[in-house]
């Protein structure tokens, strides 16, 4: 029967710390560019120009039909080839972005798609202009209404994370798969990380609920 050696687990706690910097580094770059490309691909998405409208369906097909460990092998060895060469963490943070980027364009086009056209002829009633209308009616509806999926693509994008061990980030991941290599304590090591990934998603979760409470206050005696 395999006795878990908890002293191993404290002796490896340090490098598992470094290797989980590393990973919040990366998410959360990763998660900022992603939610700017996802509002700018939103934008194109249902801007009404059919090419650019097109563009983003394609763009947002091909991720979401594709396995994310081949996006993160041709960004990291198919565009140096193309003249685009970057280090093993950026190009973590673009594989990461281009995933999660995908997702939140579809989260945010479905949040608007929840602003019903009364809301529009209640504005136009009102008198407000378009960049009014927009700022004060559409994106807090749309906001409420994407949230939720738009957490799910966060928590997934840390997760992720996991996958760039494959190009030699020395994430937690990676940290982990290197100490059983020479030490051969695979039940502890895997055993920690899950530990750790489990308490990291929570939290971020437990941030994103505590949100949409917040979101859903001035609806809740409806």
């Amino acid at each position: 029967m395999t006795v878990i050696d908890w002293g191993y687990i404290l002796a490896a706690f340090p490098d598992l710390m470094r290797g989980l910097g590393m990973t919040l580094m990366v998410s959360l770059l990763a998660i900022l560019f992603s939610l700017l490309l996802g509002l700018a691909g939103c934008a194109l998405r249902v801007s009404g120009i059919r090419p650019l409208s097109y563009a983003m369906r394609g763009y947002v097909e091909f991720i979401r039909g594709t396995p994310y460990l081949v996006q993160i092998f041709f960004v990291f060895y198919g565009l140096p080839s193309l003249g685009f060469t970057l280090s093993i963490f950026w190009s973590g943070v673009l594989a990461l972005t281009i995933w999660a980027s995908a997702f939140h364009i579809e989260s945010f086009r479905a949040g608007l798609a929840s602003v019903g056209r009364e809301m529009h002829d209640a504005s136009a009633s009102l008198g407000l202009r378009r960049l009014p209308h927009a700022l004060l009616v559409v994106a807090p509806i749309a906001l409420r209404s994407a949230l939720p999926s738009t957490l799910n693509t966060v928590v997934g994008t840390i997760k992720n994370s996991a996958y760039l061990q494959a190009i030699g980030l020395v994430e937690l991941t990676f940290v982990a798969v290197d100490r059983i290599a020479q030490d051969f304590r695979s039940t502890e090591m895997f055993l920690s990380i899950c530990v750790i990934y489990l308490v990291v998603i929570l939290g971020v979760s437990a941030l994103g609920h505590r949100l949409e409470r917040r979101l859903n206050r001035p609806y809740g005696s409806r």
